[in-house]
């Protein structure tokens, strides 16, 4: 029997607006959060990520999957198993099209999420229903930020007609939050995840937060 592993697939760290350095998030990821593998998925920057990877490499349990957030004109879609960075500031069908021309997967982060923060290219945001219109590999139906209950139920009864594979990721800014919504599947490696969320394998989860975590 394959046992399962399980994977954060949205974070960020001070190569955009995370607290952690790449370095701590690995070493936070390995030794205390019980994942097997993560994505690094700044905003319009995979520097954390290759630093991830590289710093990751160095250990046998853990996987970096080198990730971005890009910040598209209709809203923030996350790229996986990139090897390039995505240019900001596109259309989301045309940032689709640029994260599956690299061969990466496409994914639907935080679709309901409407805020007035600012990042380097713009305002965070999701996509909104439009994710049901475009060729998403994935929707973040798990997003472990404190308050997202509502959006992230919107986001499961956005895929109900998409069928794409559902996806948990912490978009974790600080070191408590890594692990804290996750996706689970057959296998420990990145290629397995891979795979399953191909094959729609996968289930997303997510844990609670210690009190401190969620005043930090």
């Amino acid at each position: 029997m394959v046992p399962w592993g399980r994977a954060d697939l949205h974070m960020h760290t001070t190569a955009s607006d995370g607290w952690p350095s790449p370095a701590q998030l690995v070493d936070h990821a390995a030794r205390r959060a019980e994942l097997h593998v993560i994505a690094v998925t700044d905003h319009d920057t995979i520097e954390g990520a290759l630093r991830a990877a590289e710093n990751a490499a160095k250990r046998k349990r853990l996987h970096v999957i080198v990730g971005e957030e890009v910040s598209s004109r209709d809203g923030n879609i996350i790229g996986l198993f990139l090897e390039r960075r995505i240019k900001p500031g596109m259309s989301a069908a045309a940032t689709v099209h640029a994260i599956h021309d690299q061969g990466g997967l496409a994914v639907a982060a935080h679709p309901f999420w409407r805020t007035t923060r600012q990042v380097r290219n713009g305002k965070v945001h999701g996509v909104g229903w439009l994710a049901a219109e475009l060729d998403f590999d994935g929707v973040e139906v798990e997003n472990a930020t404190p308050g997202f209950y509502v959006l992230n139920q919107l986001a499961h009864r956005l895929n109900l007609g998409l069928g794409a594979a559902e996806l948990g990721g912490s978009d974790a800014h600080i070191i408590d939050a890594v692990g804290r919504a996750f996706t689970e599947f057959p296998g420990t490696t990145s290629e397995a995840l891979r795979r399953a969320i191909e094959s729609g394998e996968n289930r997303p989860g997510r844990r609670r937060y210690r009190a401190l975590g969620v005043y930090r």
